[in-house]
């Protein structure tokens, strides 16, 4: 009896592990003086993933991708459901460019939506956020982890 409640604990702790694995940490960033809850797109899985699949997303949150590197960016929008805005960061946190209100592709070829220089950031919001707030190349991103 024992041994099986010890299994089943170890099997439990295996799952916990697994399922924080593939979590997704949340952070938050400010822009314009609005506060988002994001969360980090960090890794290839986690990159190609993205905000697919999703049938909505509340007002106040939204994605982060990070690179490892500063180059042309270029996203896409198969398999997603919601319209987004993909906002392009350089290396200190400055818009580069800024896709508005994006719908989703609704059949392949998907289009994709690049960036107008280097980034090493994409923020995506809910379609139409970035207009709301007058988002514009320049404006600066804080980010707290």
């Amino acid at each position: 009896m024992l041994r099986h409640a010890l299994r089943t604990l170890a099997a439990l702790g295996l799952f916990a592990c697994s399922v924080a694995a593939h979590a997704q940490a949340i952070s938050y960033v400010v822009l314009k003086g609005k506060t988002f809850y994001v969360e980090l797109a960090e890794n290839d899985e986690q990159h190609m993933r993205g905000l697919m699949f999703r049938e909505q997303m509340a007002p106040d949150r939204g994605m982060l991708f990070i690179f490892r590197d500063e180059y042309m960016q270029a996203f896409w929008m198969k398999n997603t459901l919601i319209p987004l805005d993909m906002l392009y960061f350089d290396k200190n946190f400055h818009v580069v460019s800024v896709q508005n209100n994006v719908p989703p592709c609704k059949a392949d070829p998907c289009p994709s939506y690049p960036s107008s220089g280097p980034a090493k950031y994409v923020l995506e919001l809910n379609g139409g956020t970035a207009d709301k707030l007058g988002v514009k190349p320049g404006d600066t991103l804080e980010f707290h982890r």
